[in-house]
């Protein structure tokens, strides 16, 4: 028998007293700990005071709300300044250590004839030494243009008379001949011919009468109107005597040639052609702004058209079309009319 089975009983008394040790020195040291402990005063608990850290920003922000908070311009001398710049002043290269003031009316204009308020109250920037010839909205016209218009400098949609800016670059003529032929009674045969190679006939078997319109056919079908003849008499130089003729009358129906009337000799010789010939013109111009620069625009003789294109009333009309010039007719808000020419490769008055 070993000795554990022998003294069993001694064993756990040992074992319970060791126990019984640990224990109780596990409770002392503790026991120091417990009034540190139960000391902290639990969270939320302990204080009187119930108001909110800082509560009373509260109610002086709410307050700040019915104050009156308005940016007033302030005044230098009756003249507004600016709230962040104040006075704008500009260096003069003459004289670097006396700044510019634009709004000192004692100050000489910095781009005669322009005055320096105008810079000021039109909100452009004078510091350039071309300003007076750059364009602040790009309408195509200049500062100096815009005020002597009396226009605003800073809107694209206000600017100066675009007549001024209109450009005549050439034309495209046409040049016909229309030749009475052989008169039946009051009845007449017509012969038609242009610088394009193009003809047009009426024939002897069907001569055209009075108030009737000339050639059924392209490429001047209907284009004119014969009205009738008068016998005229007039000095034949060539042999030194007078000569009776018929003078015959067509009426043009072109929409921008209608109503002009042609006083034509009936059977003139076919080498006076020339002497008898009509235009049909068409200028081609150009307008130098609101960004259609090298944009060609076609216009007939005689023909209203507005400016830009495409605008809605037409104020303009092309009275007068020539290789050297033309003469447009402007008219005005209150209807008055003017008349303007252009040479051609200029631009408008």
């Amino acid at each position: 028998m070993s000795w554990f089975s022998e003294n069993y009983e001694k064993a756990a008394v040992g074992v319970g007293a060791v126990a019984a040790i640990g224990l109780a020195f596990a409770g002392w040291s503790k026991l120091g700990s417990v009034e540190e402990t139960f000391s902290e005063i639990p969270k939320g608990g302990g204080s009187n005071d119930t108001s909110v850290p800082n509560g009373d920003a509260v109610s002086t922000a709410k307050a700040s709300f019915q104050l009156q908070r308005e940016w007033v311009r302030g005044e230098d001398k009756g003249r507004p300044v600016d709230l962040f710049t104040g006075v704008a002043l500009f260096v003069n290269k003459n004289d670097p250590s006396n700044p510019v003031d634009l709004g000192n009316p004692a100050e000489p204009p910095v781009h005669d004839p322009i005055p320096n308020q105008w810079w000021i109250d039109n909100r452009v920037d004078p510091g350039f030494g071309d300003s007076p010839q750059r364009d602040a909205d790009e309408d195509g016209f200049t500062n100096r243009e815009e005020f002597d218009a009396k226009t605003d400098p800073m809107n694209g949609e206000e600017y100066p008379p675009l007549i001024t800016k209109l450009s005549y670059i050439g034309d495209e003529t046409l040049q016909w001949v229309l030749r009475p032929g052989f008169a039946a009674g009051a009845d007449y045969t017509f012969d038609y011919s242009d610088t394009e190679g193009r003809r047009n006939r009426v024939t002897a078997g069907a001569p055209a009468k009075p108030e009737e319109m000339l050639f059924a056919e392209e490429p001047m079908k209907n284009r004119f109107k014969y009205l009738g003849y008068e016998e005229r008499e007039v000095m034949d130089e060539k042999i030194n005597a007078k000569v009776k003729f018929n003078e015959v009358s067509v009426e043009d129906q072109k929409p921008n040639k209608k109503g002009t009337i042609y006083k034509i000799p009936g059977g003139f010789r076919k080498g006076d052609a020339a002497k008898f010939s009509q235009y049909d013109r068409t200028a081609i111009l150009s307008l130098e702004a609101l960004g259609m620069n090298g944009e060609e625009i076609k216009i007939e003789e005689n023909t209203e058209f507005a400016l830009p294109p495409k605008a809605k009333e037409k104020n303009f009309k092309l009275t007068k079309v020539t290789p050297e010039s033309i003469t447009v007719e402007v008219t005005s808000p209150d209807g008055e009319k003017t008349s303007f020419n252009i040479a051609k490769g200029a631009v408008g008055p």
